[in-house]
């Protein structure tokens, strides 16, 4: 069975930062943000063993950890805008021998896939809740495109389609004493990966960004979430505590 999904790239601790950089840009006296919520599942994978060395702020298993996190957005409003049943996706990769906690605003790439079903107004809601939730800002090298996102499942296999620009197929692993390992608030948590359940890949395939990704058995994250634009507000602030004595 087919659905459509949201296809976004690898990060936690970087997406509050991006949200940080869009406040900042906005001018003094500017209207309040538009108020959004979704809630759904999130699929992901990366170039790195599991579980992702980054997440604990530990060097990536390979040169670089490259990958995207994958949105499935079930219900979700921005302002007055639907996006119930939409997909946005963002792709991802840090310099070679940095971890996502120490490539803000130096990445390699950052590239987001739009719904191709969604609708004008839509795809620019949708754009706006990248701009906080992912390191949309944590690189120059930004693009924007739109894409047919599929996800089937068969059995325990999750198989993720970006259209002509890659695709990823993982499952959940089995626990030492039963069901399937969860990790909870990790180092790098933001409100999207405050839980998630570990997997690794079958398959992971990229052919964008100048890429032309091929990885088996690495990692893979499961996990559902229901996030708003007030969660994002108070994440960013107590980040931008944790960053202070770093200046």
């Amino acid at each position: 069975m087919g659905r459509r999904v949201i296809f976004v790239a690898v990060l936690g601790m970087l997406a509050g930062a991006a949200w940080l950089a869009v406040a900042a840009d906005a001018p003094k006296g500017t209207a309040a943000p538009t108020p959004w919520k979704i809630r759904g599942q999130l699929e992901e994978a990366c170039s790195c063993n599991a579980a992702c060395p980054c997440w604990f702020g530990s060097k990536p298993s390979k040169m670089t950890c490259g990958g995207g996190q994958v949105l499935f957005i079930e219900k979700g409003m921005y302002g007055n805008v639907p996006l119930d049943g939409l997909a946005m996706a963002n792709m991802v990769q840090s310099p070679e021998g940095k971890g996502m906690m120490d490539s803000f605003g130096n990445w390699n790439f950052s590239y987001l896939y739009l719904d191709e079903k969604a609708k004008p107004e839509q795809r620019e809601a949708l754009q706006a809740i990248a701009n906080q939730v992912l390191p949309m800002k944590a690189s120059a090298k930004v693009e924007v495109r739109n894409a047919s996102i599929i996800r089937t499942i068969e059995g325990k296999e999750h198989k993720i389609s970006l259209g002509e620009y890659g695709n990823f197929s993982g499952h959940v692993m089995e626990g030492g004493m039963g069901g399937s390992p969860k990790i909870t608030n990790p180092p790098g948590a933001d409100p999207l990966h405050k839980e998630y359940m570990q997997g690794t890949t079958t398959k992971m395939a990229y052919n964008d960004a100048d890429q032309n990704w091929s990885f088996e058995g690495s990692n893979y994250m499961f996990g559902t979430f229901t996030l708003d634009s007030a969660q994002y507000e108070k994440y960013a602030a107590g980040l931008a505590q944790k960053m202070q004595p770093k200046k």
